[in-house]
This record gives C-alpha cells, structure tokens and sequence, in this order.
C-alpha cells in the first residue's frame, strides 16, 4: 500500500483505540483532547514511517541509494507518485513483510515499557499495516478470476 493509504488507516485504528482506552481502561486515565491528539498523531506517523525500511531493503539489493536520491530531489512524487521510486525487485514482497514483522516485534515491546496503552495502540496500528499490505499483495498477485471454467485445466485423474 501507499502512504496515504496507510495514513488513512492508521490515523483511524490509532483514533479508535485512543479514545476507547481513555474511556476503559487506567493506563490512559484523564488523557485530555491534546494527548489524545498526540496519541493518535504518533500512531499515524508509526503507520506511514514504518516503511522507511523499504530505502534500506533497496540499498542492500541494489548497491546504492538512487530511491533516497529520487525522494530528495521529486519530493512532490515522493508523496504523490510513489509508484516511481522503487524499480521491481528493487525492493521485494518478502523481503518488505520480513522486515516489517522484526521492526514490529522490536518496537511493540518497546512501547510496552513506557506505556501499556500506547503499546496495545502502536501494536494494532502496525498490525493493522501489516494486514493491509498482506492484502494489497495478495489482491496485486492474484490471477484474475474472470476466466471461464472450461477454459481452466482439468485435473488429473
């Protein structure tokens, strides 16, 4: 998925859970609006951010850090056009959900520590990132299922 899609959805789940822990639960007691905010700001930022990690994906399979480059000097396409910073294979679909399952294993404990609330909030908002981009990959990668049932090889019997 792109940024502003996973802008969109964390900034909802992390809204969602904010404001459900600061009526539930103690380790959000008497958050006002300003935190709150906060709160839900930093889960969009961990959302969208997370995927940083594609640059360093990139640099180790390619040597260099024309992605970066092409960021830096198309900041517009970078946010509009994200389609154009990354070749194919550039960056992979395994080697992308590898490593966003070791960035969410080391960052949700982490949180835990400071703040349950915010861990249980960082944990379900890079989850949620996880699933969307599972999903975007399976429906990218799916054959199209528009062909006629005689047309399909029959089994072997």
């Amino acid at each position: 998925m792109y940024s502003k899609h996973h802008a969109v959805v964390s900034a909802l789940v992390a809204a969602t859970l904010a404001l459900s822990l600061s009526w539930w639960t103690t380790a959000f007691t008497h958050l006002s609006v300003v935190a709150v905010v906060a709160v839900v700001l930093y889960g969009t930022a961990l959302g969208v951010f997370i995927d940083l990690d594609h640059f360093l994906i990139a640099r180790i399979k390619t040597g260099n850090w024309d992605a970066v480059r092409f960021c830096l000097a198309n900041p517009v396409a970078a946010v509009a056009d994200q389609g154009q910073i990354f070749d194919q294979g550039d960056v992979g679909v395994l080697s992308r959900l590898l490593s966003h399952v070791v960035l969410i294993g080391l960052f949700v404990p982490l949180h835990f520590v400071f703040n349950i609330g915010l861990g249980i909030i960082v944990g379900v908002v890079l989850y949620v990132h996880l699933l969307t981009d599972l999903i975007w990959d399976v429906h990218r990668a799916e054959p199209s299922t528009t062909q006629a049932t005689d047309d399909r090889p029959q089994s072997v019997r």
